[in-house]
């Protein structure tokens, strides 16, 4: 199952959240939940949980209906939120 969930992001996640200088690291798959990181602009940005339901989460159990949920991982209080700026 890993292997397919993992195709799965590559194919239709990674590309989009790639786009806005993030990604997604899947850790683990137990107990029909999925374990992910947030990286890049997604790790501290404020529209991850967004990210995370409404886009990784529906996608992912849209193809495989056995996913119950999708758990987030990542620590967002370590990340730069992608939309401050200093200047």
């Amino acid at each position: 199952m890993m292997r397919k969930i993992e195709a799965m992001l590559e194919e239709k996640i990674r590309p989009s959240l790639r786009a806005h200088g993030g990604d997604v690291t899947l850790v683990d798959y137990d107990n029909n939940r999925v374990f992910v990181i947030l990286v890049g602009g997604c790790q501290g940005c404020s529209s991850s949980g967004a990210t995370l339901k409404d886009g990784i989460a529906r996608v992912l159990k849209q193809h495989f209906p056995e996913i119950e949920e999708v758990v987030d991982l990542t620590d967002h209080s370590a990340g730069k939120n992608p939309y401050y700026s200093d200047e």
